[in-house]
């Protein structure tokens, strides 16, 4: 069968490149054509573009490249009109996907979705473009098929992926890793400033400014695969801190405390197990546009999962050093930390086992048969 996958972003191209490696083992003629990443490359297929030249963050940023946007858009479905797929797979990346997906549907394409647009967090009326575009909608949350079902939206919970791309992982040697990367026996602290460029810039000099009130940790930069380290450069500065770029797995593994940006990290630290302190700075216009149509109680999956604040949020003002600092030297102290790993466990449980790949290839190619 043909499949044509869209993902965007870092945890797209990694919940793709799983997804891929299982369609291939449930069909080995499977003929794959993408957008994504390194990680859907390495597994095989088509790559038709890279997410890298699509990574625009916030309302006001997607405007000023909106050209852009609707050029990707227009070629992407020249691109499938010619590649003529069995189906269609979108993973996550709502603004770009979902407007695909209405041409797909309307063109009478099968349209699937994996891992659901964050439609329970801002503008729920988008359901009913899902339900009237996709033919089947997988979910990774357990509290999202509440959510659809009180929408009258049937979906399939497989499972998160990210208990896979963990478990499977290959398991580091912590002497092996701090020798290969030339870092100190100090307790680490990695700083997850996130993957796209307007983010890194508003939050990693902030996570650095604590450096010499902590000196007896070590912090760890862990760079993102679509930058360059000349880039972190300009914001490092003559700082020092160690930089590890695309290893996010294998540092969290050795840590002792993370400071993340909001996003999939948060839920990768805490299936680690390591204390954090979420961190969310965007630009101030696409800020208050979220500000007022977004209304959750917190912006981290940990504590959207388990509906209590476990994680600190610091939220564009509150993120700055003299907040950070206080968080920070919270959850390094030993009294708070052993509450803050009993819920990353129940994190965990409430997540599901493995298999939410597998889960999903089976039930897209059953469904083609």
């Amino acid at each position: 069968m043909k499949y044509y996958i869209i993902a965007g972003e870092a945890s797209g191209d990694l919940h793709g490149s799983n997804l891929m490696k299982e369609l291939y083992k449930q069909d080995a003629t499977a003929d794959i054509r993408f957008w994504g990443g390194d990680l859907m490359q390495t597994v095989g297929g088509t790559l038709v573009s890279h997410y890298k030249e699509r990574a625009f963050m916030g309302f006001f940023e997607v405007l000023k490249n909106i050209f852009k946007v609707v050029g990707f858009i227009k070629f992407c479905k020249k691109d499938i009109a010619v590649f003529q797929p069995d189906v269609l797979i979108f993973i996550d990346n709502s603004g770009f996907n979902l407007r695909v997906a209405k041409w797909a549907k309307a063109a009478g394409f099968r349209t699937h979705y994996y891992i659901s647009p964050q439609v329970w967090a801002s503008r729920a009326g988008r359901v009913k473009d899902i339900k009237r575009d996709i033919d089947k909608l997988f979910v990774i949350l357990p509290f999202e098929k509440d959510f659809y079902k009180k929408h009258d939206c049937e979906v399939a919970f497989v499972g998160h992926p990210l208990i896979d791309a963990i478990a499977d992982r290959t398991q580091v040697s912590e002497n092996d890793f701090r020798k290969e990367h030339a870092l100190s026996t100090k307790k680490i602290i990695a700083l997850l400033p996130g993957s796209r460029k307007q983010e890194i810039t508003e939050m990693l000099s902030v996570m650095l400014s604590l450096i010499d009130d902590f000196s007896e940790y070590q912090f760890v930069i862990a760079g993102a695969p679509s930058q360059d380290f000349s880039f972190y450069k300009q914001i490092i500065g003559e700082r020092e801190v160690a930089f590890i770029n695309n290893k996010t797995y294998d540092l969290l593994s050795v840590s002792y405390a993370a400071l993340v940006a909001s996003g999939t990290a948060t839920l990768e630290t805490a299936l680690f197990k390591v204390p954090q302190v979420v961190c969310y700075k965007g630009g101030y216009i696409s800020y208050q546009i979220a500000k007022r149509i977004i209304t959750l109680k917190f912006i981290s999956l940990v504590n959207l999962i388990l509906d209590k604040e476990v994680v600190k949020e610091l939220i564009q003002e509150d993120f700055n050093k003299q907040n950070l600092k206080v968080a920070l030297t919270n959850i390094l102290e030993l009294s708070n930390r052993e509450n803050i790993f009993l819920n990353y466990f129940d994190l965990e449980k409430q997540l599901g086992g493995k298999g939410a790949s597998k889960n999903v290839a089976s039930q897209i190619v059953a469904a083609l048969k």
